[in-house]
């Protein structure tokens, strides 16, 4: 079990890191082991690391060759083994022996559609530089995570609610109608959370935010 949060500003102005470092404190219990961040400018990628695969070279946010796509994780791929040598087929060099890596090679292969060739248990965020894309992917079941919320000017998505909650500028509104349906069904259903504005990918989803040029941000969400 790992902890992964982060930040993007949509307007191209510099991320607080300290604040994601924050978010990421409120995580440790998820990941005791290792922390890491990935910083440029307009984007923060956070993690909190629970070691197993490759204790030695699988520190986290992970980059491809060229530094270009970076990803924070939490999970596991159980077929990782198999994508690798299909990727590596392809042309792609491996320089640890992470699943974390697979994704990021799988992401320059096929695309969003890289999701689809996963199978485990995982939440994911992805961070394109060359197209100012963020992926935010989830496993079939829900198995792990991940929530998210846009308020001032900026993108932020965490593993846990409460981690997302350390930001001062997020509203604590109660959604009545979510309160209602744990009332109900004894849950809160996706992508419902018991706060305006503060959202829960559903399982078997992803979300892409690309930002254009305009500074505009198209945010889309769909099932795999």
């Amino acid at each position: 079990m790992c902890g992964i949060a982060g930040i993007v500003d949509l307007a191209g102005r510099p991320v607080d890191c300290a604040l994601v470092r924050k978010l990421c404190a409120e995580l440790s219990h998820r990941g005791p082991d290792d922390e890491g961040y990935y910083v440029d400018r307009q984007v923060t990628l956070g993690q909190r690391r629970l070691a197993i695969l490759d204790v030695a070279g699988g520190r986290q946010p992970m980059s491809n060759e060229d530094k270009s796509v970076w990803v924070t994780f939490n999970g596991e791929i159980y077929n990782f083994q198999e994508l690798r040598q299909d990727l590596e087929k392809l042309g792609y060099r491996f320089a640890t022996r992470s699943d974390t890596e697979v994704i990021v090679h799988a992401y320059k292969a096929y695309g969003t559609d890289c999701v689809k060739h996963f199978r485990g248990m995982f939440a994911f965020a992805l961070w394109d530089q060359h197209a100012q894309t963020l992926f935010l992917a989830r496993d079939r079941v829900g198995k792990k995570p991940l929530f998210y919320a846009e308020f001032d000017g900026q993108f932020t998505f965490a593993s846990e609610l409460q981690a997302l909650l350390q930001d001062p500028r997020l509203s604590r509104e109660v959604n009545w109608t979510a309160l209602d349906d744990y009332l109900t069904y004894g849950y809160v259903p996706a992508p419902k959370t018991v706060f305006k504005n503060i959202w829960k990918l559903p399982p078997a989803h992803v979300l892409t935010l690309r930002i254009g040029n305009d500074g505009h941000a198209a945010v889309h969400t769909e099932r795999y």
